[in-house]
């Protein structure tokens, strides 16, 4: 009885309805799962890169946020809207080595629903995320998004918002966003340390 993932893949393959796969074949297929990769704090050379002035490291350094980060935000105290970034690296990458699509749209939720944490004190769900792909995310560049509250009625927040990489727009878009929970935070929290 086959009881690992090796096994059980040379299993469904060694039925003669079926031709085995090769042995390079397999040899990648239990390398993919025999030595899982090794986690690592350590930043790649696209992270370490140049950050532009006024942008901080988000706190945001588990799960989700870890796998497709790191995200950097600047916030302008006077008016308290924030711009959200990235630098493009390979593991946002498609298959034509521009940002995915849905790197985009995952990015795009983030920094537009943080208009509603901000202006609001009020963490969120996204009900609806409408998204215009305007020109491509290129491998390097340094992407940038935000967003306006266009509609409120109770709980329900419809955001209008924009991402770019320098002059050139790459997604417009709306959001509509549940209010679920207060977020109040303390002065100077989530601030640029000099």
């Amino acid at each position: 009885m086959p009881n690992t993932s090796c096994e059980i893949v040379e299993s469904l393959f060694n039925h003669a309805a079926a031709p085995a796969p090769s042995l390079k074949a397999l040899a990648i297929f239990r390398g993919s799962f025999s030595h899982p990769g090794e986690m690592s704090d350590d930043l790649t050379e696209g992270q370490t890169a140049v950050v532009p002035d006024g942008f901080v490291i988000n706190l945001w350094q588990r799960g989700f946020g870890r796998t497709v980060g790191p995200f950097y935000s600047s916030r302008d105290p006077a008016t308290n809207i924030e711009v959200m970034a990235f630098r493009v690296e390979e593991h946002h990458a498609n298959g034509m080595n521009n940002c995915h699509g849905g790197m985009l749209m995952s990015f795009a939720d983030m920094a537009w629903g943080r208009v509603i944490s901000n202006q609001r004190e009020v963490g969120w769900v996204t009900i609806r995320l409408v998204t215009d792909f305007i020109g491509p995310g290129l491998m390097g560049d340094w992407v940038e998004g935000t967003s306006e509250i266009i509609a409120e009625d109770g709980d329900i927040f419809t955001v209008a918002g924009r991402v770019w990489s320098g002059e050139r727009v790459l997604m417009t878009g709306t959001g509509v966003y549940k209010g679920i929970r207060s977020i109040r935070r303390k002065a100077g929290y989530r601030e640029a340390k000099e």
